[in-house]
């Protein structure tokens, strides 16, 4: 505020020979508008002025201009609102009422104290000011007192002051009295230097007789002197005492401080005592169930668990700086170690006996139980007696590593050898009944007739084989019937085609195999996944899911995934289960492959099911864990059946490219072309809702295009049918194959088949049957020429050449005789190219 001060009173009103006194920052009540300045203000030149000066700041830019001024003489009254709380509003009464509000209160009373003092010094007629603090009004203002108001800019103004009422009065008595005073001012001023010479006298004489008061006072003085001295005497008399007091307090002051020491070291010392003994202390019963307590009994289990976990809490305990260099608390370290050491001694020296004696116990129950029925032992049993130890195997894991990791060595010996002799007896059971089966099913090929009844049982048992595994039962009597009716009607000159047919085994037997599939994936399935929980829960090998991990596309098969594609950071507990998984069930893979060969060896097509079955038991396994063993080991062995599914159909391939037929026999629907039908009716059963339809729809692909070929390559080579009636046959009976499968992935197939059997049949009827009735051919041909022209089908009998009269003389060359002689030659030469199959001559 000095510095805007200064700048108004350079810039405004120096310029116009006038002093500011006094400032105040206001805005009108009640607007919002820019703030301004009311300045108080005095003329420098006789007679002095006083106003009130409204300035404001320019817009434009960073100085000040004059707004508006007001007299101070016209202003009538002066309202602070409130004299007792601080508010800054007041309003200023001119010719019209201006209400103001200031920056701050203490400004406002500030100005309207200038105000009230130059109103009193300059004005004749006194200003009313209202609600204004008694303080801020004075009844007089002393010319110090006024000097102060103007803050040293009322210097010039002292030389001439207004005289009051009072002084105006004796200057009239005196000037009365002399009367003279106005005619000869030499008399009066005379007069009054001799009043005052008078009056001077009078002064000195009166500080002359103040003399003898002034020499008593001088000696009170002395004697008050005299007396403080004494009492100073005192005050340093009780200020020496006080420092010895002050000496004698700190004395006590630091043996308090000492004592509080002592205090608050024992309260520590009893405090980390405490803590020793709390955390550090081991209960008799404790260390008794660890030295001898019953590792065989519920009860002592129970007790061993518990001191097992109180000393491993007292081993752990966090030992404060210092404590470790206690004798006790050494020698207490050194009694958990002991008690530590001789109970995982004893502890793993039963469980070493617990692992003996329950691997013998299977073992032995295995031999007495031995059956032909194809089932894997439970282990249950072994696992819920062995989980009492749960607790204290994680003890052993954290507290002796190396005594943990002998004892899973130890159990993955033990329960590897009793695995490998139940899966191996399990697997050659399985074996025994395929290959049974095989037999079983050759003889009563060999001795039976197919019936439909029996096809029918035989079809609703594979139907219940497997919930994946559904159908229709006409479509395969449609097979069957088909089948035997194609096997009828070949010609004995065509060859055999071997393992291309799907009629050569009964589809009881596959059934029966597919059953026995199943049966043994059923049953390793649920013996690994509670084998890997008992590991995880038992060596506390917690094995989570690992969730997102989606599987491997290789050669079109479901694969686990090797270790390199797994993350980098698996866990310690994840590699060891799976490496004890390994171990104890390493035989499994090996015993998948050799079964699988086998049921690959007995009949081509059991590649079928297999690979549903597989892809069925993989995908729940992936469900439930993409990480586990089980997992693992089904991917590496559907990798095989999928390469024997891949070799299956690229036999059917190569059989389809090696087929020869006679030289002197019609040829018919050829034999693989029928196996193909056979194989799409079976793999559609198969197949149905099944995981890997994507596979069979890549098979189906590969056999179409190589049906198509070899059909034309037959129908090429063929001398005794012609090649159009080979291609109209076959096509038409892949088309009607493929329409009644409704096979989505073949069906651009299927109506390309149709087409070609279409363009087929056309090329026969127009190459080899001719043209019978020759005369009437070419009328109606010219009909129809004309019609093509243009010619109305109602005019066409008004021209002479197609009229009633022509078309008689033209049918007359022809009697019914020689019709029906031309229909039967057409109906045997027909009949001697077409076969029984299709029954296309109808």
């Amino acid at each position: 505020m000095t510095a805007i001060k200064h700048a108004l009173q350079r810039d405004i009103f120096t310029p116009n020979d006038e002093r500011l006194l006094s400032i105040v920052n206001v805005c009108k009540a009640g607007k919002k508008k820019k703030n301004c300045f009311l300045c108080a203000t005095v003329t420098t030149e006789r007679p002095v002025q006083v106003r009130v000066v409204k300035v404001k700041k320019s817009d434009k830019g960073d100085f000040y201009k004059r707004q508006m001024a007001w007299e101070l003489r016209d202003l009538s009254e002066v309202d602070a609102k409130d004299a007792t709380k601080e508010n800054p509003e007041f309003d200023l009464h001119f010719e019209k009422v201006y209400r103001w509000v200031a920056s701050s209160t203490a400004e406002k009373n500030s100005f309207i104290s200038c105000i009230w003092k130059l109103n009193q010094r300059y004005l004749r007629k006194k200003v009313e000011f209202i609600n204004v603090s008694p303080q801020l009004l004075e009844e007089s203002v002393p010319s110090g007192e006024s000097q102060s108001v103007t803050g040293g800019d009322e210097d010039a103004l002292d030389e001439y002051q207004e005289l009051n009422t009072r002084e105006e009065q004796d200057i009239e008595n005196m000037m009365e009295v002399c009367e003279y005073a106005i005619s000869n001012a030499e008399a009066f001023a005379e007069k009054l230097s001799r009043e005052l010479q008078v009056l001077d006298g009078a002064n000195i004489q009166s500080i002359m007789a103040s003399e003898k008061q002034v020499n008593i006072l001088m000696q009170l003085l002395d004697e008050a002197l005299t007396e403080v001295d004494a009492i100073e005497g005192k005050l340093l008399s009780y200020e020496e005492m006080l420092q010895s007091v002050k000496e004698q307090m700190d004395q006590i002051s630091q043996s308090n401080l000492l004592i509080q020491i002592s205090k608050t070291n024992n309260g520590k010392l009893l405090d980390e005592i405490q803590f020793l003994v709390n955390y550090m202390d081991l209960s008799k019963g404790h260390i008794r169930a660890l030295q001898e307590g019953d590792l065989s009994s519920p009860k002592g289990i129970e007790a061993c668990i518990n001191a097992s976990e109180a000393l491993l809490q007292c081993m752990n305990v966090a030992l404060r700086p210092g404590h470790d260099k206690l004798s006790a608390v050494k020698q207490q370290q050194q009694l958990f170690a002991d008690l530590r050491d001789n109970f995982a001694r004893r502890l793993t020296n039963h469980l070493n006996n617990v692992f003996v004696h329950q691997g013998h116990d299977q073992s032995s129950t295995l031999a007495s139980q031995h059956t032909a029925e194809l089932t894997l032992p439970k282990h249950s049993p072994l696992h819920r007696d062995l989980l009492r130890y749960a607790k204290l195997m994680e003890w052993l894991k954290n507290t002796q590593r190396e005594k943990y990791e002998g004892l899973s060595r130890t159990y993955v010996d033990y329960m590897t050898r009793l695995y490998e002799r139940e899966i191996k007896d399990f697997f050659e059971v399985a074996k025994i009944k395929m290959a049974g089966t095989t037999k079983e099913g050759k003889g009563k090929f060999a001795t039976l007739p197919r019936k439909e009844s029996a096809l029918k049982q035989e079809t609703e048992s594979l139907h219940g084989s497997s919930g994946k595994l559904t159908g229709s039962t006409s479509s395969l009597n449609k097979l069957a019937v088909s089948s035997s009716n194609s096997r009828r009607s070949q010609s004995s000159s065509l060859l055999d085609m071997g393992n291309m047919s799907a009629s050569d085994l009964d589809v009881a037997d596959r059934t029966k195999f597919d059953k026995i599939f199943e049966q043994v994936l059923s049953e390793l399935e649920p013996l690994c996944l509670a084998e890997q929980d008992f590991i995880s829960k038992f060596f506390k090998l917690q094995h989570q899911p690992v969730q997102g991990e989606t599987t491997d596309d290789f050669d079109g098969a479901l694969q686990s995934r090797p270790a390199s594609e797994h993350r980098h950071s698996i866990s310690s507990d994840k590699d060891m289960v799976r490496q004890m998984m390994n171990k104890i069930f390493h035989s499994i893979e090996t015993e998948l492959n050799s079964l699988i060969a086998l049921g690959d060896k007995i009949d081509s097509f059991n590649s079928l099911y297999m690979l549903v079955k597989m892809s069925h038991h993989v995908w729940t396994a992936e469900n439930v864990d993409p990480a586990s063993f089980l997992s693992t080991t089904l991917g590496n062995v559907l990798v095989t059946v999928k390469r024997n599914f891949d070799k299956c159909i690229f036999g059917q391939i190569k059989q389809m490219e090696e087929v020869k037929i006679s030289k002197k026999s019609k040829v018919g629907i050829l034999p693989f072309v029928t196996s193909f039908e056979e194989f799409a009716e079976l793999a559609e059963t198969i197949f149905r809702n099944a995981e890997r339809r994507g596979d069979l729809d890549k098979a189906y692909v590969k056999l179409i295009r190589a049906v198509f070929v070899n059909v034309e390559k037959v129908a090429n080579e063929s001398q005794k049918t012609p090649r159009d009636v080979v291609m109209m046959e076959n096509f038409h009976h892949i088309f009607s194959t493929l329409s009644r499968l409704k096979i989505s992935c073949l069906e651009a197939e299927r109506k390309e088949a149709k087409q070609k059997y279409t363009d087929h049949l056309q090329y026969y009827v127009i190459n080899s049957l001719g043209q019978p009735l020759e005369k009437l051919n070419h009328f109606f041909e010219g009909v129809e020429a004309r019609v093509a022209q243009g010619v109305r089908e109602e005019e066409v009998s008004y021209q002479l050449a197609f009229n009633k009269q022509e078309l008689r003389k033209v049918i007359k060359e022809y009697p019914g005789k020689e019709v029906k002689k031309g229909l039967d030659n057409l109906y045997k030469k027909v009949d001697k190219h077409l076969c029984e199959e299709e029954s296309l001559l109808q």
